[in-house]
């Protein structure tokens, strides 16, 4: 029987994840009304189906997997067709938001009937012949795992309600997007005051593993910056007022938005050059 996956994002995740699925043997559809052009050829090269959003409700699973500040506009954007359909496909929110904002989906996505589940991808993009990334689940689980497993994707089970597997997102992302957050601020904050050269030469001798690290999580990162500001902001409030760590993430956020609106390229270039290993 054939199995149709809908999914909502066609940027470097969810085409990966999509093609994964589509070369695994599902029929996988998306919504592409109003996108970019590069946005529809990124969809149609990954074997993707455009089709009309009401199509969706004839899923079999519902996916997205888009940025942070799109995952409330997709599952109110969906919501209505889902609630006037008498199919209920499971919507599977795999975005890097917080349990709160989770929460809210949830909600918002109740009067339409559906169940909903919590979900969050550990790892970069599907890639040919590799294993990965892990997708972790959480809430009302039932047979969504075996039928994702089926086509191609690393499922995790985590035991827990709705919110357990955006937690688990959350801390994760706090830890490896920080780590490479808080190392970008302080590299141009060496190359600002003078210090630069000194800072390469200490981090080569006494932290040769970070810097190896470093000098593929930091560019890997100048793409991404503009995702990972929603993220920061959403690990902020994950935290709560309450937690002084809470401001460290919204500080996160701005050193990636600064680097996401360098038009110049001058922190960019500023970057590459401390990360150098050519010295």
């Amino acid at each position: 029987m054939s199995i149709t996956i809908a999914l909502f994002g066609a940027g470097a995740m969810g085409s990966a994840v999509g093609r994964r699925l589509a070369e695994s043997g599902a029929k996988v559809i998306t919504f592409l009304d109003g996108r970019s052009e590069a946005t529809i050829e990124r969809a149609r090269a990954a074997g993707l189906i455009a089709t009309p959003l009401s199509a969706f409700a004839e899923a079999d699973i519902i996916l997205s997997i888009v940025p942070p500040a799109e995952a409330q506009k997709v599952a109110d954007l969906i919501a209505p067709v889902l609630r006037d359909s008498g199919k209920k496909p499971p919507f599977v929110d795999l975005n890097a938001i917080s349990p709160k904002t989770m929460e809210k989906l949830v909600a918002g996505l109740a009067p339409s009937g559906v169940k909903v589940l919590d979900g969050s991808i550990i790892g970069g993009p599907p890639v040919s012949g590799k294993a990965g990334p892990v997708v972790c689940l959480s809430g009302d689980l039932a047979c969504e795992p075996d039928l994702l497993s089926r086509f191609g994707l690393k499922i995790r089970p985590i035991k827990g309600p709705v919110g357990a597997a955006s937690a688990l997102k959350m801390c994760y992302a706090g830890i490896n997007k920080g780590i490479t957050g808080l190392s970008a601020a302080m590299l141009l904050a060496a190359a600002r005051n003078g210090a630069s050269e000194a800072l390469k030469v200490e981090l080569a001798e006494s932290q040769a593993e970070h810097l190896k690290r470093l000098r593929q999580s930091i560019p890997d990162m100048f793409p991404k910056a503009y995702r990972w500001v929603a993220e920061m902001e959403e690990i902020s409030e994950f935290l709560g007022a309450d937690d002084p760590a809470a401001l460290v993430f919204k500080g996160m956020a701005g050193v990636f938005r600064t680097i996401a609106d360098d038009r110049s390229r001058e922190l960019i270039t500023t970057l590459d050059a401390m990360l150098d290993d050519g010295y």
